[in-house]
């Protein structure tokens, strides 16, 4: 799907499955432009910075997101794979990052990245063929995950998250333009309900 598709499928999904209203009158920004308050209404708006990159298209999410949207599995409807990494720094409490890969309109995979079993996550949930797949290249790369051997509850998060994103990268394929989205201008749509 192209960038512009993607946007139009996750606002289709945002604000209770209430389509949302998409303007890109915004043009490109940064990502330090669309974080900057004075610019964008980072309460009550969603704000996505779009691309696409090596054939995948992308899209980040700023502003009030984090519970706006349904689970993304009609994202992904028509065959498409849509793969989400929640990260969420701000939000005071200690939630780890999520890990989702929806396809053809189907949980494929989910699973909390630091493998600790909190926030209602304990193993790797989806199809069963592709937890597996996952499974085996995280015992590959002898992650610990809680419950098991060699888990002590005092992993470093941060490493965990980088490892997993490794691991996640080449399971998948999945590459995107660290610098472009950290650094660079791309175009932004705002979403709104």
């Amino acid at each position: 799907m192209t960038p512009d598709e993607l946007v139009e499928r996750l606002a289709a999904t945002a604000f209770e499955e209430v389509p949302a209203v998409v303007s890109r009158a915004s043009g490109e920004h940064t990502a330090k432009e669309v974080a900057d308050t004075d610019l964008f209404d980072a309460d009550d708006d969603v704000h996505l910075r779009y691309g696409e990159h090596a054939g995948l298209s992308f899209a980040v999410m700023y502003g009030a997101w984090w519970g706006e949207f349904d689970e993304l599995a009609p994202v992904s409807a028509g065959g498409a794979h849509v793969f989400q990494v929640k990260f969420e720094e701000d939000n005071g409490k200690p939630v780890p990052p999520f890990f989702e890969y929806y396809h053809d309109g189907f949980l494929a995979c989910s699973f909390n990245l630091h493998l600790d079993g909190s926030w209602g996550y304990d193993g790797i949930d989806g199809d069963p063929t592709v937890a597996t797949r996952v499974t085996s290249a995280i015992a590959e790369a002898g992650l610990p995950v809680a419950g098991r051997e060699g888990y002590t509850g005092r992993e470093d998060e941060e490493q965990m998250r980088r490892t997993m994103l490794g691991i996640l990268g080449r399971l998948f394929d999945l590459s995107l333009p660290r610098g472009r989205i950290l650094q660079g201008a791309l175009a932004t749509a705002t979403l709104t309900a």
